[in-house]
């Protein structure tokens, strides 16, 4: 059956999710978002998957979440830096839990396979295949499936190998560029994962193209390590191309002789640039540097770059005689690069993010005990279709909220009866634990 001719599915269509409230009224509506009709499966955890699915979600796509039995998928409750990782990747998405280990609820996945557009899974290798969910098996009852398999490294030596964003920054150089000398350092957000989420979509639309000129999917493969090989291509160009050893970003040659954090007058910290004669112009007329724009060696971009130092001094101390307002306000009238140095917390209550419609306020589901759960603001797709944003259509869901939408009636029911589910974990008269069945592999990827 192939879901991309017209296939009959269970439940209700893409366009039918119930709206909430969004930050901005400029959102495209519903039935005009450019993946309305596509239907997703999602057999995902943690951020790879989860992102690759949202991104599809916000593009209209129906796409339906397979959490293990009881508590759900186990990124809902991670502590700490984890904390944000299921609230930031599922909102609009629908959640039904099922042990595609056991014969019922294998039988409701197959059903929601074969209605399907797309496959999306982001297990250790060979995990889905070693269940009967392998592409062959699959696309053998629907041709038209894309199946997008999201992994640590792409086949070859390391193929079979446990990757984490960590393992792949350290291998991949990544985090030698960004830590200071000897101290390699991972980025500070998951940039790999949330990447390599967004080639897997790359993937994913070029899939659907193909399949409207010859009717048949296809396997879609996107991985961590290739994705950092490809974030720090630059690095590698340079390093073939000059005999200098490639040097960490904290210590790199300097470019320009004003590309740096200063400091106020109060200690606050704020980055400003000069990236060009006409720019390092504006700068000194700006903030009184009447020495150094008379002098004749510091005219050019190398002549500044060798007196860095002084310049670093002459300007911090014009600096220091302000408020970052007074320093912001002065260098956005001449068209400088000018930024606070703030923390992702800040972002909340950004004027830009805020007035611009770009952040969402968004509801997650209540915890044990409680009646209602938190809204927090969470930022949307980062771009615009006729200058509207892809909006917040549904929040992000329960574990199973939509189990009766999508298991017809039957899931869960036994011959000896209905099915018992423990809050505590997904337990029920089925021997086969979530292990086997919809399992939460950490083994492929991290936060």
């Amino acid at each position: 059956m192939t879901a991309a001719t017209g296939a009959s599915r269970p439940g209700p269509e893409a366009t039918s999710t119930t709206t909430t409230s969004a930050t901005s009224s400029a959102i495209v509506d519903e039935e005009h978002l450019p993946l309305a009709g596509i239907r997703v499966i999602e057999f995902s955890h943690m951020v790879m998957g989860p992102s690759c699915g949202m991104i599809l979600a916000d593009l209209g796509a129906e796409v339906i979440k397979v959490e293990p039995r009881g508590r759900g998928d186990k990124t809902r409750y991670l502590p700490g830096s984890g904390s944000g990782l299921f609230p930031a990747f599922n909102r609009n998405k629908k959640s039904v839990q099922l042990d595609i280990a056991e014969a019922t609820d294998r039988e409701v996945a197959l059903s929601l396979i074969e209605s399907a557009d797309v496959l999306l899974e982001n297990f250790r290798v060979g995990k889905m295949e070693s269940m009967g969910y392998g592409y062959e098996e699959l696309s053998a009852h629907n041709p038209g499936l894309i199946y997008c398999s999201l992994k640590g490294f792409l086949p070859g030596p390391y193929g079979t190998r446990s990757a984490l964003d960590e393992v792949v920054q350290m291998l991949g150089g990544l985090a030698y560029m960004t830590g200071p000398p000897g101290q390699p350092l991972r980025a500070g957000a998951s940039v790999n994962d949330i990447m390599g989420g967004m080639f897997g979509v790359i993937g994913v639309l070029s899939a659907l193209r193909m399949r409207e000129r010859t009717g048949r999917g296809q396997v879609i493969n996107s991985a961590l390590f290739e994705n950092n090989a490809f974030l720090v291509g630059t690095h590698m160009a340079q390093s073939q191309l000059t005999d200098e050893p490639l040097r960490p970003m904290p210590t790199r040659m300097a470019t320009w002789a004003v590309y740096d954090i200063f400091r106020d007058r109060d200690g606050s910290q704020i980055f400003v640039a000069a990236v060009s004669d006409g720019q390092w112009r504006d700068l000194c007329e700006e903030f009184g540097l009447t020495t150094l724009l008379a002098d004749p060696a510091l005219e050019d971009n190398q002549g500044r770059v060798d007196q860095r130092e002084r310049i670093h001094r002459t300007l911090q101390a014009a600096l220091s005689e302000l408020d970052l307002d007074a320093i912001e306000e002065k260098c956005t009238r001449r068209g400088l690069p000018v930024a606070r140095v703030n923390t992702p917390g800040d972002l909340t209550t950004d004027e830009h993010l805020v007035a611009s419609g770009a952040l969402a306020s968004t509801g997650l589901p209540p915890p044990p005990d409680a009646d209602a759960g938190k809204r927090i603001d969470l930022p949307l797709l980062p771009l615009t279709l006729d200058g509207r944003h892809l909006g917040l259509r549904s929040d992000v869901p329960a574990p199973g909220e939509h189990n009766d939408v999508y298991r017809g009636g039957t899931l869960g029911e036994d011959p000896a009866g209905p099915r018992t589910e423990d809050p505590a974990g997904p337990v029920g008269t089925s021997t086969t634990s979530s292990t086997t069945g919809t399992c939460n592999d950490n083994s492929q990827h991290g936060i």
